[in-house]
């Protein structure tokens, strides 16, 4: 019997963790997060297919292809969780499929600027985590588990 499948997806600008505004994002790269989270599944006995793009219509698809090949979702919008009808549409896709998905973010959204206060990936999500750094990914697998 194969491991389950869960894909792990990284939207906007996270390709520069480890740069980009590490006094809220941390030092961690994204490498970082992806070898951590590769441990992580594999101990749980997943598969863990990780992702990032910064493009809308490539994390579209690649959430239209969870659907398609039965994975779960651990998602990390970026910026598109603020204002991606498109992605919130996807993600309900995915959730109405019968599919989890775990929306997480690195630092806590709602302790930071007005805007990043409203999530539209929220309201049809399984769960959301937010604000443990990288540990926000491996508690969503955990999570899924």
């Amino acid at each position: 019997m194969t491991a389950p499948t869960v894909f792990v997806l990284s939207g906007p600008n996270l390709g520069r963790l480890g740069t980009r505004e590490p006094e809220v994002y941390g030092s961690d790269t994204l490498d970082d997060v992806h070898a951590a989270v590769q441990r992580e599944a594999r101990d749980l006995g997943l598969v863990a297919d990780c992702r990032q793009t910064n493009h809308e219509g490539e994390l579209i698809d690649w959430l239209h292809e969870a659907v398609d090949v039965g994975a779960d979702v651990v998602l990390n919008p970026g910026a598109f969780t603020h204002y991606s009808y498109a992605v919130r549409d996807a993600c309900a896709i995915v959730t109405t499929s019968g599919r989890s998905l775990v929306e997480v973010h690195l630092s806590n959204p709602a302790a930071r600027e007005e805007f990043r206060h409203t999530s539209v990936v929220a309201g049809v999500a399984t769960g959301t985590i937010a604000g443990f750094g990288l540990q926000s990914y491996l508690l969503a697998l955990r999570a899924l588990v």
